[in-house]
C-alpha cells in the first residue's frame, strides 16, 4: 500500500509539474508523456511466516480422549525359594613342560642303531650353548649281494650363541663320519676269486667351522661365513669357504635390498677313473645381487638382477654372467586365490661333498665343475580353500647349461681299484631343459592332525647326453601326523618315484660293446610309526620302513633293505 501511495503522489506531483511547465514553454515545447517506472523492492515486513501447527479456530474440532490403563491384578501367596547360583569352572588346560633337552636311541633288524641327543643350555639372559649328535648306522644283510652292504652315518655338532641390544651372533662347529660300500656288481662279468679279493669300503669324513651374525636396525642386516674340509680315504680332498652378506642401500625415499656372496671352492682326486692322471680343480665367485620391492595394493613385485663373476683357478679362465631376478604376486581373492610367478637364474656351484651327500656311490673321480642355470621360471596359484586346507599348483622351466648327471662308471676288464667293477657312478655334464608341473596339499584339521600331500612330473631335453641320467620323470610324496590322545601319537610317510635310466658299458681292449641303456622300475616306499608318552620325560616309538618289503633299486644294481623293524625311546630332561 505504501507503493500505491507513494506511486501516487508522485504522479499528481509530475502532472502539476507538467502543467506548469507547458505553460510557460507552451510556444516551442511539443506535448510528451514520460512515465516512471520502479523495480519492486520487497522488505523484510512484506514476508509472513506459516505455522508448522496452524491454530484452528473451527468449533467442531473434536477433543482428544484421555485413556486410561488399569492392571487387575490378584496376588497369589508363593512358597518359591531361589537357590544360591554358583559361578561355572572353566577347565583349565594341562600346563605342558617343556624340556631344552632331549635323547633318543633305538635298535632295529638288519642291526640298524639309530640314536640322536641335542642339547641346550642358557648361561643368561641372550646367552646359549647347545650341540647334537646323530647316528644312524646297519650291519646290511641285503638277499643275493656278493659285497658287504654295511653303512654309518656319524654327525656332530656344537654352537654357541648371544643376543645383545642391538645384534644377535653364532659360531659353530662340527664334523661328519660316512662310511658306504660299492656293492653294487653286475653278475657274470667276474669270478668269485676275484670278487673275494675286493675291499668295497668308502669313507668319508668332513670338518666345519662357521658364523652368523645379525643386526636389528644397521644398513647391514645380517651375514654368514662357513668353511668346510671334506676327504675320503681314497686321498680326495676338497676346500669351501662361502661368506654371505645381505645389506640395505638408500636411494632418496627408496631402499634397495642387496645380497653380496663369495664362494670359493678347490680340490683333487688321487686319479682319474681311466688313468692315474690326478684331477684337480678350482674357482671363485662373486656375486651381487640388488632388487628393489614394489607394492601396489594387492599386487608386490620384486625387481632384481644377479650379477656373477667366475673365476677359474685351475685354468685361469675369467667369466661374467648377468641373471634376472623377478617375482610378483597379486592377490586376486584375498588369501583364497594368489597368482605368483618369476624369472630368475644363478651360477650353481657344484661340489663333491654335495654329490657324496646325494649319491654316497660316486667314484673319487669327479670332474667337478659349475652349473649355469641360464633361466628358472615358474607361475603358480596358491591360497586356502578354507581355514585349515592350503593348495599350490605350480608351473616350472628350466634352462640349464652343463647340469650334472649322475652316470653308472664303465666295467673295467681289468679292474685296479675297488670302485672299476661298474659299481661306482661319475658325473657327466650336459645342457639341460627341463618343464615340470607340481601340485601341493596340505591339511591341518587341528593341531592333532595334519595332512601333506605333493607330486610333480618332469619332462627332459638333453643336448648331447642319449638319456637325461637317473632323473625321474615324476615323484611323489604323503605325510601324516595325527596326535590320538594324550599319550598316543601316530604318522606316516609314503614316497613314489617313477621311471629312471642309466648305461652299462664295458671298457677294454678284448671287449667290444656298445653302451647298453637300463630302464629303473618306478617304486613306492611306505613308512610308519607310532609312539606312547609314558609320562612328561619318557616315550617310546616304534617304525616300520618300507612296508611292501620291496626290492627297488634306487641306484642301478644296488638294492636297498626290504621291511625294517625298529623301536626305541625318547627321553626329555633339563639341566
Amino acid at each position: 500500500m505504501k507503493i500505491k501511495f507513494l506511486i501516487f503522489i508522485i504522479t499528481i506531483s509530475s502532472s502539476f509539474l507538467f502543467v506548469n511547465a507547458q505553460e510557460r514553454t507552451k510556444d516551442t515545447i511539443d506535448d510528451q508523456v514520460v512515465n516512471v517506472v520502479k523495480p519492486y523492492t520487497p522488505t523484510i515486513s512484506d514476508a509472513f511466516k506459516i505455522k508448522d501447527t496452524p491454530k484452528l479456530t473451527d468449533s467442531n474440532t473434536v477433543k482428544k480422549k484421555e485413556v486410561k490403563y488399569n492392571i487387575f491384578s490378584i496376588p497369589v501367596a508363593s512358597t518359591f525359594t531361589p537357590a544360591k547360583g554358583k559361578a561355572a569352572k572353566v577347565d583349565k588346560a594341562k600346563f605342558v613342560k617343556l624340556y631344552d633337552n632331549y635323547a633318543s636311541l633305538g635298535v632295529g633288524t638288519y642291526t640298524t642303531i639309530l640314536g640322536e641327543i641335542y642339547l641346550n643350555h642358557e648361561l643368561s639372559s641372550g646367552e646359549n650353548v647347545g650341540g647334537y649328535f646323530s647316528h644312524h648306522s646297519s650291519a646290511g644283510g641285503i638277499d643275493s649281494l656278493l659285497l658287504d652292504d654295511d653303512f654309518s652315518k656319524t654327525n656332530l655338532n656344537v654352537h654357541y650363541s648371544q643376543k645383545l641390544r642391538d645384534f644377535s651372533w653364532k659360531v659353530d662347529g662340527g664334523f661328519e663320519l660316512q662310511s658306504y660300500n660299492w656293492y653294487g656288481l653286475t653278475d657274470g662279468f667276474y669270478t668269485e676269486e676275484l670278487i673275494g679279493m675286493i675291499d668295497p669300503g668308502h669313507s668319508f669324513n668332513s670338518f666345519y667351522v662357521g658364523g652368523k651374525l645379525k643386526f636389528d636396525d644397521a644398513i647391514i642386516k645380517d651375514g654368514s661365513v662357513r668353511f668346510r674340509r671334506f676327504g675320503d680315504n681314497q686321498d680326495s680332498g676338497e676346500n669351501r669357504f662361502v661368506a654371505k652378506a645381505s645389506f640395505d642401500v638408500p636411494i632418496q625415499d627408496e631402499t634397495i635390498n642387496t645380497e653380496f656372496s663369495i664362494d670359493y671352492i678347490g680340490g683333487s682326486f688321487d686319479r682319474n677313473y681311466d688313468t692315474e692322471n690326478e684331477l684337480k680343480y678350482g674357482n671363485v665367485t662373486f656375486g651381487l645381487a640388488p632388487s628393489y620391492q614394489m607394492t601396489e595394493d594387492d599386487l608386490t613385485i620384486d625387481l632384481g638382477v644377479k650379477l656373477v663373476f667366475l673365476n677359474d683357478t685351475e685354468f685361469s679362465d675369467n667369466k661374467f654372467f648377468i641373471y634376472p631376478n623377478i617375482e610378483a604376486s597379486y592377490r586376486l581373492v584375498d588369501e583364497i586365490l594368489i597368482a605368483y610367478g618369476g624369472i630368475k637364474g644363478d651360477l650353481i656351484q657344484n661340489s663333491y661333498y654335495d654329490f657324496a651327500n646325494e649319491n654316497p656311490f660316486v667314484s673319487p673321480t669327479l670332474l667337478i665343475t659349475p652349473t649355469d642355470q641360464q633361466l628358472r621360471g615358474f607361475v603358480g596359484l596358491k591360497g586356502k580353500l578354507s581355514n585349515n586346507v592350503s593348495y599350490n599348483i605350480k608351473g616350472n622351466y628350466y634352462s640349464e647349461k652343463g647340469k650334472a648327471l649322475y652316470k653308472g662308471n664303465d666295467i673295467v676288464q681289468a679292474p685296479e681299484e675297488e670302485y672299476q667293477y661298474g659299481n661306482s657312478f661319475g658325473i657327466v655334464y650336459d645342457d639341460v631343459t627341463t618343464f615340470s608341473v607340481a601340485g601341493e596339499l596340505n591339511i591341518d584339521v587341528n593341531r592333532n592332525f595334519t595332512l601333506g600331500i605333493k607330486g610333480e612330473y618332469f619332462n627332459y631335453n638333453v643336448d648331447k647326453q642319449a638319456e637325461p641320467w637317473n632323473l625321474p620323470d615324476v615323484t611323489g610324496s604323503i605325510f601324516l601326523d595325527y596326535q590320538i590322545s594324550e599319550q598316543w601319537f601316530a604318522g606316516a610317510s609314503m614316497y613314489f618315484v617313477g621311471e629312471r635310466k642309466d648305461q652299462r658299458s664295458v671298457a677294454g681292449t678284448l671287449v667290444n660293446s656298445e653302451p647298453v641303456s637300463v630302464i629303473l622300475d618306478s617304486y613306492f616306499d611306505a613308512n610308519a610309526h607310532v609312539g606312547y608318552k609314558i609320562n612328561d620325560q619318557l616315550s617310546v616309538f616304534g617304525k616300520v620302513n618300507n612296508i611292501a618289503n620291496q626290492d627297488y633299486n634306487r641306484w642301478i644294481n644296488f638294492p636297498v633293505q626290504g621291511i625294517q623293524f625298529l623301536a626305541g625311546a625318547t627321553y626329555q630332561f633339563d639341566f
